[in-house]
């Protein structure tokens, strides 16, 4: 019986310890440049950023095409984009956002520990020296509708 108890006791000590050494999503040398503040601006175009899970899909309504520029989220995180076609859309990994530091985004998923991180901000840099261009965000939260008031 006392092999029992303490063979529980032990148990308990290694399933805390174990939720307690997790590793946070940091590595320096994925560190990124930080966010250029002087180069924000209000000027956006009509492309649609529609966050699904841990993807991020654009879709590019204007009619030019966008090619190796930088990809902001939240001011913060950043990923470089390959092309984003005119009148086409891309999807994204947000586990591939990296902040200054080397910090991952935190995109969620199904074994996540804290809440995701919501995307509110996403912008475009085309040269490291232009200034960003917002993007329109669609929120992906519920909308619960009011009922009419009579």
């Amino acid at each position: 019986m006392l092999f029992k108890v303490a063979a529980f006791a032990a148990a308990v000590v290694v399933v805390i310890c174990c939720t307690g050494c997790e590793r946070k999503m940091y590595d320096p040398s994925w560190a990124t440049r930080p966010y250029p503040r002087e180069l924000h601006t209000t000027a956006t175009i009509d492309v649609q950023v529609f966050r699904n899970d841990t993807k991020l899909q654009l879709v590019n309504f204007t009619p030019r095409s966008y090619s190796n520029f930088d990809l902001w989220i939240n001011q913060r995180y950043v990923t470089h984009v390959e092309s984003l076609p005119a009148g086409g859309s891309i999807e994204l990994s947000l586990w591939d956002f990296y902040d200054e530091f080397g910090d991952r985004f935190n995109a969620g998923g199904f074994f996540r520990t804290y809440s995701p991180t919501p995307v509110r901000l996403v912008q475009i840099q085309t040269e490291p020296d232009q200034p960003l261009i917002g993007l329109v965000t669609i929120r992906a939260e519920d909308v619960q509708l009011r009922s009419p008031q009579r």
